[in-house]
C-alpha cells in the first residue's frame, strides 16, 4: 500500500538527515516521487495529493476553531 509508504518516508525523513538532504533538492512532484522510488519508497502522485488534501482540511478546521 503506497499510503503507508508515504508515512514511512515522512517518518524516516524526520529521523534521517541524509534522506532529508536527498529529497530537499526535488523541485517538482515528479522529481520527489522519482527520488523516493530510487530510495526504495513506493509512493504515488495520488498519495501526495491525498496527504495535501488532509493537511488542507486540518488547517481549515484549526483556523475556524
Amino acid at each position: 500500500m503506497s499510503w503507508s509508504e508515504l508515512e514511512r518516508l515522512v517518518q524516516e525523513g524526520e529521523a534521517d538527515a541524509a534522506l532529508r538532504r536527498a529529497l530537499k533538492h526535488c523541485r517538482s512532484t515528479p522529481e520527489l516521487i522519482l527520488a523516493a522510488r530510487r530510495l526504495g519508497f513506493r509512493i504515488t502522485r495520488m498519495d501526495l495529493q491525498r496527504d495535501w488534501e488532509v493537511e488542507r482540511q486540518e488547517y481549515q478546521r484549526e483556523a475556524q476553531g
